[in-house]
Protein backbone atom coordinates (compact mmCIF):
# COMPACT_ATOMS: atom_id res chain seq x y z
CA UNK A 1 0.00 0.00 0.00
CA UNK A 2 1.31 3.46 -0.89
CA UNK A 3 2.36 5.91 1.82
CA UNK A 4 0.03 8.40 0.15
CA UNK A 5 -2.90 6.36 1.45
CA UNK A 6 -2.18 7.71 4.94
CA UNK A 7 -2.89 11.30 3.94
CA UNK A 8 -6.63 11.20 4.36
CA UNK A 9 -8.42 13.77 6.43
CA UNK A 10 -10.80 13.04 9.25
CA UNK A 11 -10.49 11.86 12.82
CA UNK A 12 -8.55 8.77 13.76
CA UNK A 13 -10.60 5.60 13.65
CA UNK A 14 -11.46 3.75 16.79
CA UNK A 15 -8.94 0.88 16.84
CA UNK A 16 -10.31 -2.44 15.69
CA UNK A 17 -6.95 -4.09 16.15
CA UNK A 18 -3.92 -2.63 17.90
CA UNK A 19 -0.44 -2.32 16.42
CA UNK A 20 2.16 -3.62 18.92
CA UNK A 21 5.36 -1.71 19.55
CA UNK A 22 7.24 -4.87 18.64
CA UNK A 23 6.44 -8.41 17.56
CA UNK A 24 9.27 -10.99 17.47
CA UNK A 25 9.76 -12.84 14.19
CA UNK A 26 9.93 -16.45 15.31
CA UNK A 27 9.55 -19.24 12.76
CA UNK A 28 9.25 -22.99 12.68
CA UNK A 29 13.05 -23.32 12.61
CA UNK A 30 13.39 -21.73 16.04
CA UNK A 31 10.49 -23.77 17.45
CA UNK A 32 11.81 -27.05 16.05
CA UNK A 33 15.33 -26.32 17.38
CA UNK A 34 14.01 -25.59 20.87
CA UNK A 35 12.01 -28.84 20.83
CA UNK A 36 15.10 -30.74 19.66
CA UNK A 37 17.11 -29.10 22.45
CA UNK A 38 14.53 -30.12 25.07
CA UNK A 39 14.52 -33.68 23.76
CA UNK A 40 18.31 -33.84 23.75
CA UNK A 41 18.44 -33.57 27.53
CA UNK A 42 21.11 -30.85 27.36
CA UNK A 43 19.43 -27.59 28.45
CA UNK A 44 22.17 -25.40 29.95
CA UNK A 45 25.31 -24.16 28.18
CA UNK A 46 26.33 -26.80 25.68
CA UNK A 47 26.69 -27.55 21.97
CA UNK A 48 24.11 -25.02 20.78
CA UNK A 49 25.75 -22.23 22.75
CA UNK A 50 29.11 -23.17 21.21
CA UNK A 51 27.56 -23.09 17.73
CA UNK A 52 25.86 -19.73 18.38
CA UNK A 53 29.13 -18.23 19.60
CA UNK A 54 31.07 -19.49 16.59
CA UNK A 55 28.43 -18.36 14.10
CA UNK A 56 28.11 -14.94 15.73
CA UNK A 57 31.85 -14.33 15.77
CA UNK A 58 31.90 -15.06 12.05
CA UNK A 59 28.90 -12.80 11.43
CA UNK A 60 30.57 -9.74 12.99
CA UNK A 61 34.17 -10.50 12.07
CA UNK A 62 35.47 -11.03 15.62
CA UNK A 63 38.00 -13.56 16.91
CA UNK A 64 36.13 -14.54 20.06
CA UNK A 65 32.47 -14.51 21.13
CA UNK A 66 30.92 -15.29 24.51
CA UNK A 67 27.16 -15.90 24.78
CA UNK A 68 25.71 -14.74 28.09
CA UNK A 69 22.40 -14.14 29.83
CA UNK A 70 21.99 -10.46 28.85
CA UNK A 71 23.77 -7.48 27.34
CA UNK A 72 24.09 -6.16 30.91
CA UNK A 73 26.04 -9.30 31.78
CA UNK A 74 28.25 -8.83 28.72
CA UNK A 75 29.00 -5.21 29.65
CA UNK A 76 29.74 -6.17 33.25
CA UNK A 77 32.13 -8.93 32.18
CA UNK A 78 33.83 -6.53 29.77
CA UNK A 79 34.59 -3.79 32.30
CA UNK A 80 35.63 -6.41 34.86
CA UNK A 81 38.04 -8.00 32.38
CA UNK A 82 39.54 -4.58 31.63
CA UNK A 83 40.30 -4.14 35.33
CA UNK A 84 37.88 -1.35 36.21
CA UNK A 85 38.00 -0.62 39.95
CA UNK A 86 36.68 1.80 42.55
CA UNK A 87 38.31 5.21 42.36
CA UNK A 88 38.26 5.24 38.56
CA UNK A 89 35.81 6.88 36.14
CA UNK A 90 34.31 5.97 32.78
CA UNK A 91 32.68 8.23 30.17
CA UNK A 92 29.08 7.07 29.56
CA UNK A 93 26.39 8.74 27.42
CA UNK A 94 23.49 10.17 29.39
CA UNK A 95 21.18 9.10 26.56
CA UNK A 96 21.16 5.36 27.19
CA UNK A 97 19.43 2.58 29.09
CA UNK A 98 20.29 1.86 32.73
CA UNK A 99 22.74 -0.98 31.99
CA UNK A 100 25.53 1.09 30.39
CA UNK A 101 26.19 3.11 33.54
CA UNK A 102 25.14 0.63 36.19
CA UNK A 103 27.85 -1.89 35.27
CA UNK A 104 30.37 0.84 36.07
CA UNK A 105 28.74 1.16 39.49
CA UNK A 106 28.86 -2.62 40.01
CA UNK A 107 32.64 -2.28 40.33
CA UNK A 108 32.49 0.85 42.50
CA UNK A 109 33.67 3.18 39.71
CA UNK A 110 32.05 6.48 38.70
CA UNK A 111 30.16 7.02 35.43
CA UNK A 112 30.84 10.49 34.05
CA UNK A 113 27.82 11.32 31.93
CA UNK A 114 28.18 12.89 28.48
CA UNK A 115 25.62 14.84 26.45
CA UNK A 116 24.34 13.61 23.09
CA UNK A 117 24.72 14.72 19.51
CA UNK A 118 21.55 16.62 18.50
CA UNK A 119 20.98 14.69 15.29
CA UNK A 120 21.78 11.07 16.17
CA UNK A 121 21.43 11.00 20.00
CA UNK A 122 24.83 9.25 20.10
CA UNK A 123 27.60 10.45 22.41
CA UNK A 124 28.90 13.95 21.66
CA UNK A 125 32.69 13.72 21.66
CA UNK A 126 33.04 17.49 22.03
CA UNK A 127 31.09 17.30 25.28
CA UNK A 128 33.14 14.27 26.31
CA UNK A 129 36.23 16.46 25.92
CA UNK A 130 34.61 19.17 28.04
CA UNK A 131 33.69 16.66 30.74
CA UNK A 132 37.30 15.42 30.86
CA UNK A 133 38.55 18.98 31.34
CA UNK A 134 35.99 19.65 34.06
CA UNK A 135 36.87 16.37 35.75
CA UNK A 136 40.60 17.17 35.72
CA UNK A 137 39.90 20.45 37.50
CA UNK A 138 37.52 18.89 40.02
CA UNK A 139 34.55 20.88 38.72
CA UNK A 140 32.16 17.91 38.35
CA UNK A 141 30.04 17.33 41.43
CA UNK A 142 29.69 13.65 40.49
CA UNK A 143 33.28 13.06 41.59
CA UNK A 144 32.95 15.09 44.83
CA UNK A 145 35.78 17.36 43.76
CA UNK A 146 38.20 14.50 43.15
CA UNK A 147 40.19 14.35 39.92
CA UNK A 148 39.38 10.69 39.32
CA UNK A 149 41.37 8.94 36.59
CA UNK A 150 39.18 8.29 33.56
CA UNK A 151 40.10 4.89 32.14
CA UNK A 152 37.42 4.09 29.57
CA UNK A 153 34.58 5.21 27.34
CA UNK A 154 31.37 3.31 26.55
CA UNK A 155 29.64 4.51 23.35
CA UNK A 156 26.07 3.49 22.49
CA UNK A 157 24.74 3.27 18.92
CA UNK A 158 21.26 4.65 19.58
CA UNK A 159 18.56 3.01 17.51
CA UNK A 160 21.08 1.08 15.40
CA UNK A 161 22.99 3.89 13.60
CA UNK A 162 26.68 3.58 14.44
CA UNK A 163 28.87 6.42 15.59
CA UNK A 164 31.93 7.46 13.63
CA UNK A 165 34.15 4.82 15.21
CA UNK A 166 37.36 6.29 13.79
CA UNK A 167 36.66 9.57 15.60
CA UNK A 168 35.67 7.70 18.77
CA UNK A 169 38.81 5.56 18.79
CA UNK A 170 41.01 8.57 17.96
CA UNK A 171 39.49 10.33 20.98
CA UNK A 172 40.07 7.23 23.15
CA UNK A 173 43.67 6.85 21.99
CA UNK A 174 44.36 10.54 22.65
CA UNK A 175 43.27 10.14 26.27
CA UNK A 176 44.53 6.59 26.86
CA UNK A 177 41.06 5.09 27.27
CA UNK A 178 39.77 1.62 26.54
CA UNK A 179 36.52 1.33 24.56
CA UNK A 180 33.65 -0.99 25.46
CA UNK A 181 30.99 -0.70 22.78
CA UNK A 182 27.34 -0.97 23.81
CA UNK A 183 25.92 -2.36 20.58
CA UNK A 184 22.61 -3.49 22.10
CA UNK A 185 20.81 -1.80 19.18
CA UNK A 186 23.44 -2.34 16.51
CA UNK A 187 23.28 -5.81 15.07
CA UNK A 188 23.67 -6.15 12.19
CA UNK A 189 25.11 -2.68 11.66
CA UNK A 190 28.18 -1.21 9.99
CA UNK A 191 29.81 2.11 9.21
CA UNK A 192 32.44 3.54 6.89
CA UNK A 193 34.13 6.95 6.83
CA UNK A 194 33.31 7.59 3.15
CA UNK A 195 31.59 5.98 0.19
CA UNK A 196 34.87 4.66 -1.21
CA UNK A 197 35.99 3.06 2.09
CA UNK A 198 35.39 -0.50 3.24
CA UNK A 199 32.52 -1.30 5.60
CA UNK A 200 33.38 -2.07 9.23
CA UNK A 201 30.82 -4.03 11.22
CA UNK A 202 30.02 -3.33 14.87
CA UNK A 203 32.39 -5.71 16.65
CA UNK A 204 34.85 -5.99 13.78
CA UNK A 205 37.76 -4.49 15.67
CA UNK A 206 35.67 -1.46 16.64
CA UNK A 207 36.37 -1.72 20.41
CA UNK A 208 38.24 -3.72 23.01
CA UNK A 209 34.91 -5.48 23.67
CA UNK A 210 31.60 -5.08 21.84
CA UNK A 211 28.39 -6.15 23.59
CA UNK A 212 25.00 -7.05 22.09
CA UNK A 213 21.49 -7.64 23.37
CA UNK A 214 19.11 -10.43 22.37
CA UNK A 215 16.23 -9.25 24.56
CA UNK A 216 12.73 -10.01 23.23
CA UNK A 217 12.38 -6.73 21.29
CA UNK A 218 15.91 -6.56 19.87
CA UNK A 219 16.93 -7.06 16.24
CA UNK A 220 17.49 -10.75 16.90
CA UNK A 221 16.27 -12.45 20.06
CA UNK A 222 16.94 -15.40 22.32
CA UNK A 223 14.17 -14.28 24.70
CA UNK A 224 16.80 -13.03 27.12
CA UNK A 225 20.47 -13.06 26.22
CA UNK A 226 23.56 -11.20 25.11
CA UNK A 227 26.96 -11.58 23.51
CA UNK A 228 30.42 -10.12 24.09
CA UNK A 229 32.97 -10.20 21.28
CA UNK A 230 36.65 -9.31 21.26
CA UNK A 231 39.86 -9.92 19.35
CA UNK A 232 41.83 -10.14 22.61
CA UNK A 233 42.40 -13.73 23.77
CA UNK A 234 43.21 -12.68 27.35
CA UNK A 235 40.01 -10.65 27.67
CA UNK A 236 37.98 -13.49 26.14
CA UNK A 237 39.42 -16.02 28.59
CA UNK A 238 38.77 -13.77 31.57
CA UNK A 239 35.16 -13.06 30.54
CA UNK A 240 34.46 -16.73 29.92
CA UNK A 241 35.87 -17.77 33.27
CA UNK A 242 34.01 -15.02 35.16
CA UNK A 243 30.73 -15.77 33.36
CA UNK A 244 30.40 -19.04 35.31
CA UNK A 245 31.39 -18.50 38.94
CA UNK A 246 35.08 -18.04 38.22
CA UNK A 247 35.47 -21.80 37.70
CA UNK A 248 38.40 -23.29 35.88
CA UNK A 249 36.09 -25.39 33.62
CA UNK A 250 32.57 -24.70 32.40
CA UNK A 251 29.73 -27.24 32.61
CA UNK A 252 30.13 -28.35 29.00
CA UNK A 253 33.76 -29.26 29.65
CA UNK A 254 32.91 -31.01 32.93
CA UNK A 255 29.92 -33.11 31.89
CA UNK A 256 30.35 -33.94 28.22
CA UNK A 257 31.82 -37.31 27.30
CA UNK A 258 35.51 -37.38 28.08
CA UNK A 259 35.38 -34.23 30.24
CA UNK A 260 36.69 -34.05 33.79
CA UNK A 261 34.53 -33.55 36.88
CA UNK A 262 37.18 -31.53 38.61
CA UNK A 263 37.35 -27.73 38.72
CA UNK A 264 38.87 -25.00 40.84
CA UNK A 265 37.45 -21.61 41.83
CA UNK A 266 40.01 -19.09 40.68
CA UNK A 267 37.94 -15.90 41.08
CA UNK A 268 34.66 -14.80 42.68
CA UNK A 269 32.72 -14.85 39.42
CA UNK A 270 29.11 -14.51 38.30
CA UNK A 271 26.30 -16.70 36.91
CA UNK A 272 25.98 -15.22 33.44
CA UNK A 273 26.07 -18.18 31.04
CA UNK A 274 23.52 -18.57 28.24
CA UNK A 275 21.42 -21.74 28.06
CA UNK A 276 21.23 -24.07 25.08
CA UNK A 277 17.46 -23.44 25.01
CA UNK A 278 18.13 -19.74 24.36
CA UNK A 279 20.90 -20.47 21.86
CA UNK A 280 18.54 -22.81 19.98
CA UNK A 281 16.49 -19.73 19.14
CA UNK A 282 19.55 -17.60 18.49
CA UNK A 283 21.23 -19.77 15.85
CA UNK A 284 18.20 -19.45 13.57
CA UNK A 285 17.56 -15.79 14.35
CA UNK A 286 21.19 -15.15 13.41
CA UNK A 287 20.77 -16.91 10.07
CA UNK A 288 17.92 -14.51 9.19
CA UNK A 289 19.42 -11.38 10.77
CA UNK A 290 20.14 -9.49 7.54
CA UNK A 291 16.79 -10.39 5.99
CA UNK A 292 15.01 -9.09 9.09
CA UNK A 293 17.15 -5.94 9.06
CA UNK A 294 16.10 -5.28 5.50
CA UNK A 295 12.44 -5.68 6.47
CA UNK A 296 12.88 -3.11 9.24
CA UNK A 297 14.67 -0.76 6.85
CA UNK A 298 11.86 -1.10 4.31
CA UNK A 299 9.33 -0.11 6.97
CA UNK A 300 11.55 2.78 8.12
CA UNK A 301 11.82 4.08 4.55
CA UNK A 302 8.04 3.73 4.19
CA UNK A 303 7.51 5.83 7.34
CA UNK A 304 9.98 8.45 6.12
CA UNK A 305 7.97 8.83 2.91
CA UNK A 306 4.53 8.63 4.53
CA UNK A 307 5.27 11.21 7.23
CA UNK A 308 7.60 13.52 5.31
CA UNK A 309 5.04 16.33 5.06
CA UNK A 310 3.89 16.26 8.70
CA UNK A 311 5.30 19.54 9.96
CA UNK A 312 4.65 18.81 13.64
CA UNK A 313 7.30 16.06 13.85
CA UNK A 314 10.94 15.56 12.97
CA UNK A 315 11.86 12.19 11.50
CA UNK A 316 15.05 10.20 12.16
CA UNK A 317 17.88 10.60 9.71
CA UNK A 318 19.07 8.01 7.20
CA UNK A 319 22.78 8.73 7.76
CA UNK A 320 25.13 8.22 4.86
CA UNK A 321 27.75 5.49 4.99
CA UNK A 322 25.88 3.46 7.58
CA UNK A 323 24.23 0.05 7.49
CA UNK A 324 21.47 1.01 9.90
CA UNK A 325 20.12 -1.80 12.11
CA UNK A 326 16.81 0.10 12.56
CA UNK A 327 16.12 -1.22 16.03
CA UNK A 328 14.10 1.95 16.69
CA UNK A 329 12.14 4.53 14.73
CA UNK A 330 12.13 7.59 17.05
CA UNK A 331 10.29 10.74 16.03
CA UNK A 332 10.67 14.12 17.70
CA UNK A 333 7.62 16.24 18.34
CA UNK A 334 7.87 19.91 17.46
CA UNK A 335 6.20 21.02 20.64
CA UNK A 336 6.05 24.65 19.50
CA UNK A 337 3.66 23.50 16.75
CA UNK A 338 1.44 21.40 19.01
CA UNK A 339 -0.96 22.30 21.83
CA UNK A 340 -0.15 19.14 23.83
CA UNK A 341 3.07 17.82 25.33
CA UNK A 342 4.85 14.55 24.63
CA UNK A 343 3.17 12.65 27.44
CA UNK A 344 -0.30 13.60 26.22
CA UNK A 345 0.63 12.75 22.64
CA UNK A 346 2.04 9.41 23.82
CA UNK A 347 -1.17 8.66 25.72
CA UNK A 348 -3.25 9.52 22.66
CA UNK A 349 -1.20 7.12 20.52
CA UNK A 350 -1.68 4.37 23.07
CA UNK A 351 -5.39 5.18 23.30
CA UNK A 352 -5.67 4.75 19.54
CA UNK A 353 -4.12 1.28 19.78
CA UNK A 354 -0.59 2.21 18.68
CA UNK A 355 2.19 0.63 20.73
CA UNK A 356 4.95 3.15 21.39
CA UNK A 357 7.79 3.90 23.77
CA UNK A 358 10.32 6.59 24.71
CA UNK A 359 14.11 6.13 24.33
CA UNK A 360 15.03 7.43 26.85
CA UNK A 361 14.74 9.57 29.95
CA UNK A 362 18.43 10.59 30.15
CA UNK A 363 20.37 9.12 33.06
CA UNK A 364 21.06 12.52 34.63
CA UNK A 365 17.31 13.00 35.14
CA UNK A 366 16.86 9.75 37.09
CA UNK A 367 16.82 10.07 40.90
CA UNK A 368 19.84 7.82 41.45
CA UNK A 369 22.21 9.83 39.24
CA UNK A 370 20.68 13.20 40.11
CA UNK A 371 20.77 12.70 43.87
CA UNK A 372 23.89 10.56 44.29
CA UNK A 373 26.13 12.35 41.79
CA UNK A 374 24.58 15.83 41.63
CA UNK A 375 24.10 16.04 37.88
CA UNK A 376 22.12 19.12 36.78
CA UNK A 377 19.87 19.46 33.69
CA UNK A 378 21.87 22.45 32.44
CA UNK A 379 24.99 20.28 32.17
CA UNK A 380 23.26 18.48 29.29
CA UNK A 381 21.80 21.24 27.08
CA UNK A 382 20.94 18.85 24.23
CA UNK A 383 19.61 15.76 26.01
CA UNK A 384 17.58 17.62 28.65
CA UNK A 385 15.05 19.24 26.28
CA UNK A 386 15.34 16.56 23.60
CA UNK A 387 13.95 13.67 25.62
CA UNK A 388 10.71 15.59 26.23
CA UNK A 389 10.05 15.43 22.47
CA UNK A 390 10.84 11.75 21.81
CA UNK A 391 8.38 9.02 20.84
CA UNK A 392 9.44 5.68 19.31
CA UNK A 393 6.94 4.26 16.81
CA UNK A 394 6.34 0.55 16.11
CA UNK A 395 9.00 -1.06 13.92
CA UNK A 396 9.60 -4.78 13.53
CA UNK A 397 10.19 -7.40 10.82
CA UNK A 398 7.03 -8.78 9.30
CA UNK A 399 5.15 -5.51 9.79
CA UNK A 400 2.07 -5.52 7.58
CA UNK A 401 1.00 -2.74 5.20
CA UNK A 402 -2.20 -2.22 7.19
CA UNK A 403 -0.19 -1.80 10.39
CA UNK A 404 2.13 0.81 8.90
CA UNK A 405 -0.81 2.67 7.38
CA UNK A 406 -2.65 2.71 10.68
CA UNK A 407 0.38 4.04 12.58
CA UNK A 408 0.98 6.79 10.03
CA UNK A 409 -2.68 7.80 9.96
CA UNK A 410 -2.90 8.07 13.72
CA UNK A 411 0.35 10.06 13.92
CA UNK A 412 -0.88 12.39 11.16
CA UNK A 413 -4.37 12.81 12.59
CA UNK A 414 -3.14 13.52 16.11
CA UNK A 415 -0.80 16.21 14.75
CA UNK A 416 -3.67 17.76 12.80
CA UNK A 417 -6.06 17.65 15.77
CA UNK A 418 -3.52 19.21 18.16
CA UNK A 419 -1.90 21.72 15.84
CA UNK A 420 -1.02 24.89 17.73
Amino acid sequence: MSPADTRSSGASDKPTTSVPFFRPALGDEEIDEVVACLRSGWLTSGPRVKQFESDFATAVGAQHALAVSSCTAALHLAVDALGLTAGQAVLVPTMTFAATAEVVRYLGATPVLVDCDPSTQNMDLADAERKLQALASGQIAATQGKALPVVGVMPVHVGGAMMDMAALNEFADKHGLWVVEDAAHAFPAAWRPSSDAAWQRAGEGTAKVTCYSFYANKTITTGEGGMAVTDDQELADRMRMMSLHGLSHDAWDRYRGGGTWDYQIVEAGYKYNMTDVAAAIGVHQLARAEAMRQERENSARWYLDALADVEEIELPEMPENRVHAWHLFPVRLRLDRLNIDRNAYFAALRGAGIGCSVHWRPLHLHPYYRERFGWLPEQFPVATPLWERLVSLPLFPGMQDAERVRVARVVRDLCRQHRA
